[in-house]
């Protein structure tokens, strides 16, 4: 498997590219990434050298990679935060390149815009850009809790919300919707949900909420369960896997007490999670 990955990259720690690219390597994913920032590290530490680049890197790249005879060979886009519009209409050619080259392939947006507690946190036009173009050219999406509230219009209480919210989502265009950090007056005190809704109907993780929330966590299950959507073609068989990933990636951040996602030290986490979520049927 082949995908293009289109995101920021931090020269330490793990966000962007820096966070969903070993998983998917460690997977047995040849993956092509294109960087569209490179910093020294995320910007949560409040400073940071580096650049961000200039939007027309990414169709000269994409351009190298069709000169090398290989770009009907990717089976797939993946993109994350989106730094200005014009990086958003970069990628959204990026993909419409790799279609054209390849009919089969298809695209994971992972929407950031925002989150519950802090709000918007990306640069003006962009909220509008994931909800009128990116959002509709995907496949498969994966907003937060805040994001599907903001691109669905539906404001989220319980799981009938989420679900409402979810197929709004599918009128726009993607088959496949993952629900990340999900939390209603159902969820029970200490536990988190995940939902994903696809074509074979509606599933529930429910894991323990562990005491930490690095930055890229996000950048990681997105990666992690497009994948699994791609190897299994099951929505729910994604949900699992990705989930239980994830759980085994944060519980030894979480031990180590490290303010980074370890994702060397727990590199099997991807391969063989130790311990199994089962997607349940709603």
């Amino acid at each position: 498997m082949n995908i293009l990955s289109i995101q920021s990259h931090v020269a330490y720690g793990h966000v962007g590219n820096a966070s969903a690219v070993f998983p998917l390597q460690r997977l047995g994913v040849e993956v092509w990434p294109i960087h569209t920032v490179q910093f020294s590290n995320h910007t949560g530490y409040g400073a940071w050298r580096g650049q961000v680049f200039d939007a027309s890197i990414i169709g000269e790249l994409v351009e190298g990679i069709a000169e090398r005879g290989v770009l009907e060979r990717c089976d797939g886009v993946l993109s994350g935060y989106m730094g200005a519009a014009d990086i958003g209409d970069a990628i959204l050619a990026a993909v419409a390149r790799v279609r054209a080259a390849n009919p089969n392939a298809d695209y994971c947006c992972d929407p950031v815009i925002g989150d519950v507690g802090r709000g918007i946190f990306v640069r003006p036009g962009i909220p509008e850009f994931m909800r009128e173009k990116a959002v509709p050219a995907a496949e498969v999406i994966t907003p937060n809790q805040f994001e599907l509230e903001y691109l669905s219009g539906h404001t989220i209480a319980d799981l009938s919300d989420a679900i409402a919210a979810c197929n709004a989502l599918h009128r726009l265009g993607p088959r496949v919707v993952l629900v990340t950090s999900l939390h209603t007056r159902e969820t029970p005190a200490g536990m988190i949900d995940l939902l994903a809704s696809g074509p074979e109907g509606r599933f529930l993780v429910r894991t323990p909420k562990l005491n930490v929330a690095p930055n890229g966590a996000g950048d990681a299950i997105a990666a992690l369960f497009y994948f699994h959507c791609k190897r299994t073609g099951s929505t729910a068989e994604a949900l699992s896997a990705a989930a239980s990933s994830i759980f085994g990636l944060l519980a030894q951040t979480e031990r180590e007490g490290s303010r980074e996602l370890l994702l060397v030290a727990a590199q099997d986490e991807f391969v063989k999670p130790s311990r199994l979520f089962t997607a349940a049927v709603i």
